[in-house]
């Protein structure tokens, strides 16, 4: 039965392959680049170390990283479409996994050969779930190194689409989608069909971990600095500011807009003053960067338990559903 799941998905195993080889051509000569640029640019001397918390000046390394990561701006847009290679494994292998072979009539083949549904379905989805997490772990270590320079460049780590891209998530997130397009084919019997169900479904979950669920996994931090100040936070920390604004000294909040503070330079302060009042100042809420593998494991961890559900699920359906 594994030498059978074996030459039934070598092509898709040959085409993952080929895949990461065209990820590659493109991750290893950018990243290769964007290192040696990282090293040469002086941010090295800049980048925080470990416990590191203090304000710093404001401009200098904040200014320094800004040009980095402006500089590779196009690189790191192009990688967006990196966030889309987990959902491949759902629509490309999962979604035709139990679909095709009902669509066509040629499960019964299998089951009258002495093969159990069970036995059938756990080595069907068991060898294939282990080539997708062999390419995803692949995958993620390629994005992780390639992304390193922007990480300590930028701070953005943490933020959303770039903790998408890199650490253990796109593991959980490549075994989510299989299993969804395991446990969609089961149900509707169509190859479109489980494929569209995979692509609704797996979108709607990522945007509602990202949002909902990702910012409350720990309570998050505040911390506040006064308008007229000449440093800030060090934004290549890489702590994961939520929201920002300004206050007044009575607490009333000044900006309205989310993603606004004020830095007036002290030679310029009563300007400031006057256009925000004595004794204001700007308030953040974050999650600190330590919290950066915790998160991770945590959301990882996540889709993983929703996976096997999924593929739980999935089998039973074939079990007990399926003529």
């Amino acid at each position: 039965m594994i030498w059978l799941a074996w030459r039934r998905h070598r092509l898709q195993t040959l085409a993952a392959v080929v895949g990461l080889g065209c990820v590659a051509a493109f991750l290893v000569p950018t990243g290769l680049r964007m290192h040696a640029a990282f090293e040469r640019s002086g941010l090295p001397a800049c980048v925080p170390g470990p416990g590191a918390r203090g304000p710093v000046a404001a401009g200098g390394c904040n200014q320094l990283g800004e040009a980095f990561a402006g500089r590779f701006l196009t690189t790191a847009t192009a990688s967006l479409l990196l966030l889309f290679l987990p959902l491949l494994a759902g629509m490309l292998w999962g979604a035709p996994l139990v679909a095709r072979e009902v669509e066509q009539g040629t499960h019964r083949l299998v089951w009258t050969q002495g093969v159990t549904r069970l036995r059938w379905a756990a080595v069907e989805t068991g060898a294939v779930a282990a080539g997708v997490l062999a390419a995803a772990a692949v995958y993620a270590l390629l994005v992780s190194w390639w992304a390193t320079p922007l990480n300590r460049a930028s701070g953005y780590r943490f933020t959303w689409l770039f903790f998408d891209q890199q650490g253990v998530v796109p593991v959980g997130y490549a075994l989510f989608a299989l299993a969804l397009g395991v446990f969609a084919g089961a149900v509707t019997r169509r190859v479109l069909a489980a494929m569209a169900v995979t692509l609704g479904g797996f979108l709607a979950a990522r945007i509602a971990v990202a949002v909902l669920a990702r910012p409350r996994f720990l309570p998050p931090l505040r911390r506040s600095f006064p308008v007229v100040t000449a440093a800030e936070p060090d934004r290549l920390l890489g702590d994961w500011v939520i929201s920002r604004a300004v206050y007044s000294a009575q607490g009333v909040k000044l900006t309205p807009g989310g993603g606004s503070q004020a830095l007036c330079d002290p030679g310029n302060a009563a300007a400031c003053l006057a256009k925000y009042g004595p004794g204001a100042y700007n308030l953040e809420i974050y999650q600190p960067a330590g919290r950066f593998w915790l998160f991770q494991g945590l959301e990882a961890a996540l889709f993983v338990l929703l996976a096997v559900l999924l593929l739980v699920a999935a089998v039973h359906w074939v079990r007990r559903r399926i003529a």
